[in-house]
């Protein structure tokens, strides 16, 4: 991995001047870092000694001429993931294996901020938004010492038939999807959720009745009090 490279995107300093937590929020799917940064303002209000950072994924969308992508979803359809993970398709195995590839680029993302601002890895939390969740959940469980923890949004955990044996640390997980969801189904986070209490971490899922493919209020203010609860 070069400087060309690394991550980069939009951020917010902390409020008060001084950095003691780090929260990154990666995007979805043919977005960038802009579609994400709106949230750290309402953050920042229970937060203030947390500087945000929205990295924009380092490849461009195959889908759309502006948008960036974590890893390709060509092949996607929704329905892979609303099967077991004994049924995995192809398509559905090489996204687990896009994601496993590319985490690499959020690895070297979250040490270089942690480095730039001499905190412990335990004052930094992701929070990812479908594709980014999908990439949250693939680097927190595999970095040692652990992260504060993860907030997913109308996400999934790929590849989890392998997840047990990669396991080095068990960060607090929330995820937050809607049971309307048709982008990614309400199906794959009850999964995901299932596969993290299997595996020791303490995960809640919170199912918004009726919401699409989105994050409402009721899921801000939910990743606001895990994060004062992580990071405070």
């Amino acid at each position: 991995m070069t400087a060309e490279t690394a991550l980069n995107g939009p951020m917010l300093p902390a409020a008060s001047g001084t950095t003691k937590s780090i929260v990154i929020l990666l995007h979805g799917y043919g977005a960038d870092g802009n579609d994400l940064i709106g949230l750290a303002p309402h953050f920042a209000r229970a937060l203030p000694d947390t500087a945000f950072y929205s990295p924009n994924a380092p490849f461009p969308c195959e889908m759309s001429p502006f948008g960036r992508q974590w890893f390709s979803l060509a092949e996607y359809d929704p329905e892979f993931l609303r099967r077991q993970p004994e049924t995995m398709s192809g398509a559905l195995r090489a996204m687990a294996e896009g994601a496993a590839k590319n985490s690499a680029y959020i690895d070297r993302f979250i040490d270089t901020l942690l480095a730039e601002h001499d905190l412990p890895a335990n004052k930094l939390a992701l929070i990812g938004f479908s594709q980014g969740t999908m990439m949250s959940l693939q680097t927190a469980p595999r970095r040692d010492p652990a992260l504060a923890g993860v907030v997913g949004f109308s996400g999934a955990l790929l590849g989890d038939e392998a997840f047990a044996s990669a396991i080095k640390t068990r960060p607090p997980v929330l995820l937050v999807h809607g049971t309307a969801d048709p982008v990614v189904p309400i199906e794959a986070s009850r999964q995901a959720l299932d596969t993290l209490t299997a595996n020791g971490f303490a995960a809640e899922l919170h199912e918004r009745p009726g919401l699409q493919h989105g994050i409402d209020e009721e899921g801000i203010l939910l990743a606001m009090k895990f994060l004062q609860s992580h990071l405070g």
